[in-house]
């Protein structure tokens, strides 16, 4: 028989919601990858978690791909597809096997003042919508043309781009752009969600 201590087995009821966890979940990140204050790319970093870190794995957003994680000395947030846990004797991708690897549901309430899904005007749109590229962005925008996208939907910050929507890479930057309906926007490429508009 496997002894649990009592501390032990309340924070994995904590941590997991609903009955028992084995053991603590360690993920080992996949790649260099930044560590953030919450669930998006806008939120500010925590710093940098260097490839083959090792890190408890609190959980992760249940309707997105972004997990909570302590990882050498920082709590924070990552992409899902960034991390890799052992199942079965093998490393998996945790975005790819969180059914089976049945990982615990966790909510940004938990760590922050702004819910997972916030509604227009409030506070996570307004910290997407203060973001200021800096000049150099503009600058390969403008030197990268690309073809104008006609999209009927919200062009908005904060709105969420189709998943078939072409977004182009800008150099040493977080942020990809598209153009739309002829007016360059930036774009999160993991959410995809619109984070700036230039007028």
């Amino acid at each position: 028989m496997r002894w649990i201590s009592k501390s032990f087995l309340a924070s994995a009821l904590l941590l997991s919601g609903a009955g028992l966890v084995q053991a603590e979940m360690i993920a080992t990140t996949a790649t260099d990858l930044t560590v953030y204050s919450g669930p998006g790319q806008d939120y500010p970093a925590v710093g940098v978690a260097t490839r083959g870190s090792t890190g408890a794995l609190d959980g992760c957003l249940e309707s997105e791909s972004w997990c909570r994680i302590d990882v050498n000395g920082m709590r924070g947030w990552v992409f899902a597809q960034e991390l890799m846990v052992d199942y079965n004797g093998a490393p998996v991708v945790v975005q790819e096997r969180r059914s089976e690897l049945s990982v615990p549901v966790v909510s940004y309430e938990q760590t922050g003042s702004v819910a997972a899904d916030p509604a227009p005007g409030d506070e996570l749109l307004g910290k997407v919508g203060e973001i200021a590229p800096p000049p150099e962005v503009l600058t390969y925008i403008d030197r990268t043309p690309m073809n104008t996208v006609t999209y009927d939907g919200d062009v908005v910050v904060g709105a969420t781009l189709p998943g078939d929507m072409v977004l182009t890479q800008v150099p040493d930057y977080q942020y990809s752009y598209v153009r739309i309906n002829d007016r360059p926007m930036l774009v999160d490429p993991q959410s995809r969600r619109i984070v700036y508009v230039y007028e």
